[in-house]
């Protein structure tokens, strides 16, 4: 059985999508090494991730950077005390990948083995204690934990560490989904998110006038029909026809998925009595979201917590960590474990 708490050293594996990650981490808190091989490149080509391709280069680096992220925290094998590994949700192909190199890991070695849910892992990241000036959340319960990315669009209520309960999804897009689509209509390239984020900063988002949907079906997001108002707009004419700069329609859409993501947020955390909010996720790194759950989060009396950047994105140290968690409550999984590219919370 790990040890469910104290200075137990975890290492975690992430594969869901197009990152290939490992780390270690201590007593579920503190990252002791990551890292993270990224695919952006390969996927630009294709304006967006290619499942097929995605897999085959998590089978070429998965050893590499598993022996990279023990190197880096000078930590041998003998020292550690469990594995962690993404089993979902993700693309299957992805998935197996590092839940097959975990899996190997565990009968070589005899280490304990434990599955992660990808979306607990993001959640997890808001309370890890990363290099440089970084204000984690404290583990102050319950908590509203927003995760915002180009696969997801989830709230869950954290009633403690390991312990989730799914309140709010999306009914179509994922906000990162709906950017990556949005900078492709305006000729932005992939991936969208920052690529919306800096023209932007350019731009008046009141210029444009975009809807902020809302489904009316409790703290639910939708962002396909602003995707569709956007394309209203644009397709007709052609971007050079339409009658709007390219940085106003950026900013407009930008503060259209942020102010629906905020307010759902928002009165997810008042309804349930949340003790403070948590974004994660890699649409959590956009400027415009942080500065405006921050400010509305204050207004509630609350602190809206973040990851740093660099541990928005996908990484191996929120699976660490969440592995830490979940094994202290459930232990460890056998080696029958599965993939699930649709898991839910809070398995």
């Amino acid at each position: 059985m790990p040890p469910s708490c104290g200075d137990s050293l975890v290492l975690g594996i992430e594969t869901s999508c197009d990152e290939t990650a490992a780390a270690v981490v201590r007593g579920g808190r503190e990252i002791v090494s990551n890292v993270v091989a990224t695919q952006e490149e390969i996927h630009a080509q294709f304006g967006g991730i290619v499942p097929e391709v995605a897999s085959r280069r998590h089978a070429e680096l998965i050893t590499v950077i598993v022996a990279q992220a023990l190197d880096r925290a000078g930590i041998h094998w003998p020292e550690l005390d469990m594995l962690a590994v993404t089993r979902g949700p993700g693309l299957v192909g992805s998935l197996l990948v590092g839940v097959s190199a975990a899996k190997g890991y565990a009968l070589a070695t005899g280490l304990p083995l434990v599955g992660v849910n990808h979306i607990a892992a993001h959640i997890t990241s808001s309370f890890l204690l990363a290099a440089g000036d970084h204000e984690r959340a404290p583990l102050d319960f319950p908590a509203m934990a927003l995760v915002a990315s180009g696969g997801h669009s989830d709230l869950a209520l954290v009633d403690g560490l390991g312990r989730y309960r799914l309140v709010g999804f999306t009914r179509d897009d994922a906000p990162g989904e709906a950017l990556d689509k949005a900078a492709r209509l305006l000729g932005l390239g992939y991936p969208g998110g920052p690529a919306i984020e800096r023209e932007a900063a350019q731009g008046d988002p009141q210029a444009v006038d975009l809807p902020r949907p809302d489904t009316k079906q409790g703290f639910e997001f939708s962002f396909a029909g602003l995707k569709t108002a956007l394309a209203r707009l644009v397709e007709p004419a052609g971007l050079e026809g339409c009658g709007y700069r390219v940085a106003d329609l950026a900013a407009a859409f930008q503060g259209a998925v942020m102010d629906c993501l905020v307010r759902e947020a928002i009165e997810a955390a008042t309804h349930f009595r949340a003790r403070q909010i948590v974004v994660a996720g890699g649409v959590a790194a956009n400027l415009t979201l942080r500065e405006q759950m921050t400010a509305a989060a204050r207004r509630e009396g609350l602190t809206a917590y973040f990851p740093p950047r660099e541990l928005c994105t996908d990484n191996a140290a929120m699976v660490a960590a969440a592995g830490h968690f979940r094994a202290a409550i459930h232990g460890p999984d056998d080696l029958s474990m599965e993939v699930d590219s649709a898991l839910q919370l809070p398995a």
